[in-house]
């Protein structure tokens, strides 16, 4: 039986996954600060920067749920990954990371991203630009078995779960209706099937519904 930890299971996506994973029988231990809320029965109460090593051996792989909304905790996006990154790396552990869209490239030769766009939400761009750092710097490791998987541009917290997707890589990917939306749930399947599958070592994909 596959052996996961959900980083950060109490967020809306974290407890998504959570249930997804047990769903498709996974053996699942839920990482949070404070009381969990989410359906997994093992449980790591711990602050994602005080983890070591030890506490994250033994799993075939990490999923990263974490999330930071705050100006001052906007950073953390970049700093959490690293300690993250710096736990698993030379390890056979895979890290899965719950990433952002903005960061999709809309044009082929990969210089515009969506953030780039005009009608991009002014709301959403330190978000969306802090979670693109953190995902550059990724990149650069080596030594870690990663994958960065982004969601469409409309990621529903509420949608319902189809059982049905599009698997996208480092561009922005439409369904046949012309739409870049996915609910956490569908998103939630993408990710376990991935973590099941592991086809996309050390690359970027994203998960649009179908």
């Amino acid at each position: 039986m596959m052996k996961i930890a959900v980083v950060g299971a109490n967020g809306k996506a974290g407890q998504w996954i959570v249930k997804e994973a047990l769903r498709q029988g996974l053996d699942v231990t839920a990482v949070v600060r404070h009381a969990n809320k989410s359906d997994a029965k093992s449980v790591l109460k711990k602050d994602l920067f005080a983890l070591t090593k030890d506490n994250l051996a033994g799993f075939d792989a990490v999923v990263d749920a974490f999330g930071a909304w705050t100006p001052e905790t906007l950073p953390q996006h970049s700093t959490s990954l690293k300690h993250l990154a710096d736990i698993l790396g030379g390890t056979d552990t895979r890290l899965v990371v719950v990433g952002g869209a903005g960061s999709l490239y809309t044009n082929r030769e990969h210089t515009k991203q969506l953030i780039d766009a005009p009608d991009f939400p002014d709301a959403f761009k330190p978000l969306a630009s802090a979670m693109g750092k953190a995902l550059h710097e990724l990149r650069k490791r080596k030594d870690v078995r990663w994958t960065y998987i982004s969601p469409a541009a409309d990621f529903r917290a509420d949608g319902a779960r189809t059982g049905a997707y599009l698997l996208g890589g480092e561009e922005l990917t439409l369904n046949d209706r012309g739409e870049s939306v996915v609910s956490y749930a569908d998103y939630a399947l993408a990710l376990v099937d991935e973590l099941v599958k592991g086809n996309h070592i050390g690359e970027r994909i994203s998960v649009v519904a179908k």
